[in-house]
């Protein structure tokens, strides 16, 4: 048996043992995928490298699907890629822009500093 029918019989099985929708089961897969790749490599999430690990993850699973039907399902790869990369990608730019804001040294002078 082929990894990608393997695969696909793991994803069906995963389908049928939840009442989740397949959009609902991307993006909590998106979620898991980044909250694992945050523990596992201990990068911050306005890190680039756990959102890079959900894109690859994310790929992978299209690619797997791609060989598994034969041929590319243009408008449900991107959909499931979509769902499984937008809250964490969100997630990141978010925290990253709030990382940078944190950084940069303030203009204003502390209250104690002003003259009067």
């Amino acid at each position: 048996m082929q990894i990608s029918s393997e695969y696909a019989a793991l994803v069906q099985w995963i389908r049928d043992n939840t009442d989740a929708s397949d959009p609902v089961l991307h993006i909590h897969a998106g979620m898991a995928v980044l909250i694992l790749a945050r523990l596992i490599t201990r990068y911050p999430l306005s890190h680039p490298v756990p959102l890079l690990i959900v894109v690859l993850v994310a790929t992978a699973n299209e690619v797997l699907n791609r060989l598994n039907f034969g041929s590319w399902r243009w408008p449900d790869t991107m959909a499931d890629f979509t769902y499984s990369v937008f809250w964490p990608a969100i997630l990141f730019v978010v925290l990253a822009a709030k990382r940078r804001l944190e950084r940069r040294p303030s203009r204003r002078k502390p209250a104690f500093a002003r003259s009067r």
